[in-house]
Parts: C-alpha cells; structure tokens; sequence
C-alpha cells in the first residue's frame, strides 16, 4: 500500500495508473476509521480498479466553537485497517497541501446546503464542498464512495458534481450500523459507556417514525411524540423533519411517496446525526 503527503507523488501514480486504463475510487475521510469507512472501501474496491483512501481533518468545514482539535486520530491505526482492507493508496496530505498560501477560491453551495446542518453548522458546507471538489480534482477519480449516515451531505455533493460537471460518479452506501442499530461514526468513541447505551434510543425512534407514517399517521403530530420522548430521555434535539429526499426541503403537507426523515441530536458532548427512508402512506394526514 503506497502512502502519499505531497501532491507530486500522488500525481505521479494516478497518472500512470490513468494510463493503463485503470479507474480510480475514492474515499474520502477525516481518518478515525471504523467498520463504516471500511465498508466504503470494499464499494470503492467493487466499483474502480484502483482505490485511494484520502484521510484529512478538514479545518474549513469546523466552526469556532466546534470540536477540531477533540476530533479523533489515529493515523498508524488507520493505515493498518486500511493495509488489511487492500487499499492502493493513502492520500495524507496536510493543511498546507490542501489550502497552500495564497488559497483563496471557496465552494459556496446553496440548494440542499440550506436549512438543517447548514443552519446550524454557519459554513460547514462550504468547507465539505470546498475540500471534496479539491480531493476529487487532486485523485483524478472516476467513482468516489461516500456513506449515507450524512445525508445531507451526500446529497449537497451530488448537487456539487453535477452543478460543475465534474468528471466523476458519486456511488451512496447505506448506513453502517452497530448491533443496536446506531450509525457507525468516529464520533462515537466519545460517547460515555452510559451515554452509548441510551445513543441506541435515536435509531429506535426513526424506526418507530418510518413504521408510523408508512401505516398512515400524520407526520406533524408523530414528528412531535417521539422529539418528546427523546427530550424526555436526555437529548437535545437539534432538528427531527421529515423531508424530501435530495432537495432536503419540508416534506409537502399531503404528499405521498418516498421520504427521509433525518436527525440531530446532542447526547453529552457528542452531536449524533441520523437518517432514515420512509414510504409516506397516502393515507396519511397532515
């Protein structure tokens, strides 16, 4: 497994490998890896020929108050995983390889960057969009794989690929998920022991909401019981909406179909993010 920290070298093998017709996968990561990122690879290793792991704690995508500098690391670790996952390459750079001095262009999404995670996280997207365009332009990939635990996330960088015509697919993998169904993140290692156990309670109530509306209940009124309950229970709850799938906007009022219902909720010092699909029963009311 190569490892690469400046981009000279790393351009040096994708062209080579470009060159004998071999398609390159990507995954991006801010390393912590887990079983999630792992499964990642393993769609990139499916969909490319080659597979470059990026891992880098993108500065431009954490607020001032948020949780930079606690966010986790473990670069021999994750290069382990990643030797054994049969990864091709590690992309490593560091900060002044991504943002060199005189950087100054930024990615300014709209669309389903708005509301949700782009209110309450003032730039988070513009950093996710900027550096994402950035690793894309730098690998040269053909695929890149990215999880559907941040769905607004995803959905904000297909917007971004198709909006500048970059030259490459965006393949979604489902949400990777413990034994008790809560989401794989790098986040979660911060959870206390007691406070993972209770983690498990966002989950259910996504499940208990899809079973809810796809049996026909009025989503305002079951949106509001389970906040509740999971107030109740010691969250704080950011957001829980239930939404149009790519566009992130307010699920209509009498709509039915495919839908996604998506959550934030702070647990301790942990913020906890969720999603979920959702058939909307004609049957349901507002």
């Amino acid at each position: 497994m190569q490892v690469e920290r400046e981009l000279a070298g790393l351009q040096v093998t994708t062209q080579a490998w470009r060159a004998g017709g071999e398609r390159i996968g990507l995954v991006p990561t801010m390393g912590a890896l887990h079983a999630g990122h792992l499964a990642l690879v393993e769609a990139a290793r499916a969909a490319a020929d080659r597979v470059i792991v990026s891992i880098f704690v993108n500065p431009l995508q954490f607020g001032p108050q948020e949780d930079l500098d606690r966010y986790p690391r473990d670069e021999a670790g994750d290069l382990e995983k990643l030797r054994r996952a049969g990864c091709d390459l590690v992309w490593l750079p560091g900060p002044a390889v991504m943002y060199p001095p005189g950087d100054a262009t930024r990615i300014e999404p709209s669309g389903p960057a708005e509301g949700w995670e782009g209110a309450a996280r003032p730039g988070h997207f513009r950093g996710v969009a900027t550096v994402c365009t950035k690793l894309f332009m730098m690998t040269r990939a053909d695929v890149a794989v990215f999880g559907e635990k941040d769905w607004q996330q995803l959905q904000v960088i297909r917007r971004v690929v198709a909006d500048l015509h970059l030259p490459l697919r965006i393949l979604p993998l489902p949400t990777v998920r413990d034994t008790d169904g809560l989401a794989l993140s790098s986040r979660n290692q911060r959870l206390s022991p007691g406070e993972r156990g209770e983690a498990a309670r966002l989950p259910r109530a996504l499940q208990a909401l899809a079973g809810a509306l796809a049996g026909g209940a009025a989503p305002q009124a079951a949106l509001a019981r389970e906040q509740e309950a999971l107030t109740a229970a010691g969250f704080g709850v950011d957001y829980l909406a239930l939404v149009v799938p790519d566009s992130l906007q307010p699920w209509p009022a009498g709509a039915s179909g495919e839908a996604r219902l998506i959550v934030a909720a702070q647990l301790g010092s942990v913020r906890l993010l969720d999603n979920m699909p959702v058939m909307i029963s004609s049957r349901s009311e507002a």
